[in-house]
């Protein structure tokens, strides 16, 4: 039986037999040596993934004999001081609490580039950051930052399984390009951040929680509490204060159901409120050279998360109403109205309105969620990369407020002509699609208003350039020993 050649590992541990058959695996020996200090995961991970792009890979370690048997068996694993000296780049793969056990490395080290992969354990924002201390450490050497935002799993898998960015800055030019040499080598994408003074922002990077998520998730949460306690009181509360009927049951299915809807449009309404008043303030202004206030700006920032929000939780309204008939209440509900209606002679139960509203109801909730669905996707960088600007537009404007006006539409059939009973106010309390419709019908009239052809075009204008107020002062130069006349032009 032939082997297959396709089967074998492209990098042998050491102790497995056999030689290699992959070209990429073999260094070329007009390639850099990388010698690499410190042997933790990254460093393995860093080793097999430079050995795999054919680089000859030296590792330092002060204990070699003890992790020889951890690394492939193409990389060497000596001594720091024997890794430094044969090595032409070295990655320092070390704790930044351990950089000055390297101090009896620094002659050795002396006009070579040093590659600083450490993060720090908490969020720096006063500096310095582990690279200029590294740097201060040996002044003779050429800091780079890099790799620190590449896990030791997207090594090992390679590029496609993971991030494929690698922030890279010196001040070095000569160092950074060999290292942007090693990065397109690898797989990886450098993305050039400057001098050696932006390492802190790369060094937190890995380090921030969801940073453009908690204002997003926190309306969410406070949207979803109010609206739960307000159908609560509405629901449960007041039958049982007024009734005595205990419909303590709902509390976990139907006041959930009906409090993720109010949730999802007003954070839908949310996404496109901010450019309504954006249009408005440009309008205002007669420019669009004016900055729009902080908050505003944080808000317009926001609209993706806010979206994205909004699409949860409409699909959990739509997961918890497919699940409302298989609820016990639900099917004693159900036999107990049969059992009515067979004791009153089967009277014909059939509602022409209550159908059409129903089934209109349903019919507009399905569009609005599909259109959402694909909003939540066409948001990916992997999609919106393959369609231009024009396309990614055209869905994110104009498709979302199709969304949203499917989603208002699917809120006024779901209450249809109660908002007029009078007996549905509870403790005098709206029911809440009335809240709910409030943010909606003023986001839909303000862009009703926007699409009129007068305010279009004034806003179009100013989009382009053009502003109300064109006059600009300026200091005419001194004439006849006079300093100066300040004149008004018109330009």
């Amino acid at each position: 039986i032939m082997p297959d050649e396709m089967a074998r590992r492209l990098i042998l541990e050491r102790g497995d037999g056999g030689a290699r058959h992959f070209e990429d695996a073999v260094p070329d020996p007009s390639s850099p040596v990388i010698g690499i200090l410190g042997t933790g995961d990254f460093s393995r991970s860093l080793a097999r993934r430079l050995v795999a792009s054919g680089y000859q890979v030296v590792v330092g370690s002060r204990t070699p004999t003890r992790f020889v048997a951890l690394f492939p068996e193409e990389a060497e694993v000596t001594t720091q001081l024997e890794a430094a000296n044969k090595a032409d780049l070295i990655f320092v793969a070390v704790y930044p609490e351990h950089h000055s056990t390297l101090m009896d490395l620094k002659q050795t080290l002396a006009g070579k580039t040093l590659v600083d992969v450490s993060n720090s354990l908490s969020i720096n924002h006063k500096g310095p950051s582990n690279a200029e201390l590294l740097a201060d450490y040996f002044p003779g050497s050429f800091v780079v930052k890099g790799f620190n935002t590449v896990s030791a799993w997207t090594l090992q898998m390679g590029a496609r399984d993971g991030g494929r960015q690698v922030f890279l800055c010196s001040n070095s030019q000569t160092a950074k390009n060999l290292v942007k040499s090693i990065c397109h080598r690898m797989g990886f994408i450098p993305v050039d951040m400057g001098l050696l003074s932006s390492s802190l922002e790369i060094e937190n990077l890995p380090l921030y929680l969801f940073p453009s998520w908690r204002l997003p998730v926190l309306c969410m949460l406070i949207l979803f509490i109010f609206f739960y306690l307000y159908n609560f009181i509405r629901d449960v509360l007041y039958p049982f204060i007024t009734e005595h009927k205990s419909a303590f049951y709902k509390m976990p299915i139907e006041v959930v159901n009906v409090t993720l809807p109010s949730v999802a449009l007003v954070m839908l309404a949310l996404v496109y409120l901010p450019g309504l008043l954006a249009a408005f303030l440009q309008l205002w202004s007669g420019t669009k050279y004016n900055r729009f206030p902080n908050w505003l700006d944080r808000w317009l920032l926001s609209r993706k998360q806010l979206g994205l929000c909004s699409f949860l939780c409409a699909v959990l309204h739509a997961v918890y109403s497919l699940c409302l008939p298989l609820r016990k209440s639900a099917q004693f509900k159900l036999s107990n109205m049969a059992y009515k209606q067979v004791k009153k002679g089967m009277e014909d139960s059939w509602v022409d309105e209550e159908v059409w509203r129903m089934e209109l109801y349903l019919s507009v909730g399905i569009m609005a969620l599909g259109l959402l669905s694909l909003l939540a996707v066409t948001s990916l960088p992997s999609v919106a990369g393959t369609i231009n600007w024009r396309e990614f537009s055209f869905i994110q404007s104009t498709l979302g407020y199709c969304a949203l006006f499917m989603a208002t539409a699917h809120t006024l059939f779901y209450g249809w002509n109660r908002a007029f009973v009078l007996a549905r106010y509870h403790f005098y309390m709206p029911p809440t699609f009335v809240l709910v419709l409030v943010l909606p019908f003023v986001v839909l009239l303000g862009r009703a208003a926007l699409c009129l052809p007068c305010v279009a075009g004034r806003l179009r204008k100013i989009r382009r350039g053009w502003e109300r107020n064109r006059h600009i002062r300026f200091m005419l130069p001194a004439e006849d020993c006079r300093n100066g006349v300040e004149n008004v032009s018109n330009v």
